[in-house]
């Protein structure tokens, strides 16, 4: 059980956001941002997208985000070529003329984001939340999540008050009990579920499953589409060793990362390891949640993910 200050120590050591430390654009150099949790970690510790890219000539030059917002804000301002988010991040960026696309599907990848409650609170159900200060990075798959709660609950957005924060200022929030509710993704989720007296309120598989995207810059998807293919490829491959070797995950994303390994373990137990295309289902379940923060005027224009889908290159032969 983790008390107030182990807590708040375990997530400081978390990172704060990159999106303006990312280097510039390099011939040769395929640029990734990550976070501290997933399958681009793994394939980093591993460095299969590296042995992939070696007969193409290239290299892979690797940045790190705190979530997702600030990694596609890097991706946007050229900063970075390709990384991964949960479901809400690429929808503000599109809506805001980034130029990106979604390159691989991670389905029901976001199921470790949950709502948590602070010692004491008295909250029993999501209808509970009525009045109440919830805290979500904005522009997030938390921020996402939140909503389907809401509606789920019967709720609207303006029933809540909303607290926008990133990560690390909402951790600090919540262990000083200056907010009711906390929507959270791992591995942020799993360290702070450990702490005394914290109850998690709902899992995001009781609300609305949650998909994660593989997404890149437009430029680099058409103009070396080949090294694209070749690093989602060698994802894939990384996606089916974690299936099989949950185990062994655990210990090389404790020890990639530093988060401790049992906060890693109860991420790793609940990630589904798997990457596939953007099928119509999934293009039609990320439409929904765009037509959800439109209708909430929360980004200021209807969009169209299909608009922002990329195609691999058909294989020779």
């Amino acid at each position: 059980m983790l008390d107030r200050r182990t807590l708040l120590a375990a997530l400081a050591a978390l990172p704060v956001p990159l999106a303006r430390q990312a280097r510039a654009a390099e011939p040769g150099v395929l640029r990734i941002g990550y976070q501290k949790n997933g399958i681009l970690v793994v394939a980093k510790q591993q460095g299969i997208i590296e042995e992939r890219l070696e007969p193409l000539g290239q290299t892979v030059r690797w940045t790190e985000f705190s979530f997702g917002p600030p990694l596609l804000e890097a991706l946007s301002l050229d900063g970075i070529d390709f990384g991964q988010t949960g479901d809400a991040p690429p929808i503000f960026a599109q809506a805001a003329r980034s130029s990106l696309v979604y390159a691989a599907a991670q389905e029901a990848g976001g199921s470790g984001i949950g709502i948590l409650l602070p010692k004491g609170s008295g909250i029993r159900t999501l209808a509970d939340l009525k009045g109440k200060r919830v805290a979500f990075a904005k522009a997030s798959s938390a921020h996402n999540l939140t909503i389907a709660a809401l509606e789920k609950a019967g709720l609207t957005y303006a029933d809540i008050e909303p607290v926008t924060l990133a990560p690390a200022d909402a951790a600090a929030a919540f262990a000083r009990g200056s907010i009711d509710a906390w929507t959270i993704w791992d591995p942020y989720f799993a360290i702070a579920e450990a702490g005394e007296g914290v109850r998690v309120l709902a899992l995001a598989t009781d609300i609305a499953l949650q998909n994660n995207f593989f997404l890149a810059s437009r430029p680099f998807a058409e103009g070396r589409s080949a090294a694209l293919a070749a690093a989602i490829g060698a994802l894939a491959e990384v996606a089916a060793w974690c299936r099989q070797n949950r185990g062994a995950v655990a210990d090389l994303l404790s020890r990639g990362t530093g988060v401790p390994l049992a906060a890693t373990r109860r991420a790793v137990d609940r990630t589904d390891y798997v990457i596939g295309p953007m099928t119509d289902r999934v293009i039609a379940a990320q439409q929904r949640v765009a037509d959800r923060f439109h209708g909430l005027k929360l980004i200021p224009k209807p969009i169209r993910i299909a608009d922002a889908v990329w195609t691999a290159p058909a294989r020779n032969g």
